[in-house]
């Protein structure tokens, strides 16, 4: 379970998390070497992964994002194993998600325009085995991202 340090520790955290473990200390009220053994034992336990870049795509060039919801041929005992591992091989795929429920998949695609994913999409998703079904939702804004936790 997690204390009032270690999750004073992740707040801090989860705010700037590139922040170093002297800074991180100096915010949290402890020492530089508790702050580590207490990252460390928290890693350890699996409560904190990694820290991770966020990428902003759109920075980068990509103008487009495409949400595909899959509903896959279930009737084929290997169709999600198939399914994602050719999805993992499309490098504009950017997110896989799986669920319980009328949806089974979900992937994020990113393209550098409507046109450059209309080819993604012809070539490379439309090849994707054992789809019954496809959905497509195109993002208009993001309103919320992934952010701290009230812990």
């Amino acid at each position: 379970m997690l204390d009032d340090l270690d999750r004073r520790l992740l707040r801090h955290l989860m705010r700037d998390p590139d922040m170093t473990v002297s800074a991180l200390a100096a915010r949290a009220d402890v020492t530089a070497a508790m702050a580590t053994r207490r990252l460390d034992r928290m890693r350890a336990s699996g409560a904190l992964k990694n820290v991770r870049a966020v990428i902003d795509w759109r920075a980068l060039g990509y103008e487009v994002e495409v949400s595909l919801r899959f509903i896959l041929d279930k009737t084929i005992s290997t169709a999600f194993d198939d399914f994602i591992a050719a999805a993992r091989a499309v490098p504009e795929v950017i997110e896989i998600q799986t669920f319980l429920g009328r949806v089974d998949v979900r992937l994020s695609i990113v393209a550098r325009d409507m046109a450059e994913y209309q080819r993604i999409y012809r070539h490379k998703i439309l090849a994707l085995p054992h789809i019954a079904d496809i959905e497509s939702l195109m993002e208009v804004a993001r309103i919320k991202t992934a952010g701290p936790l009230p812990i």
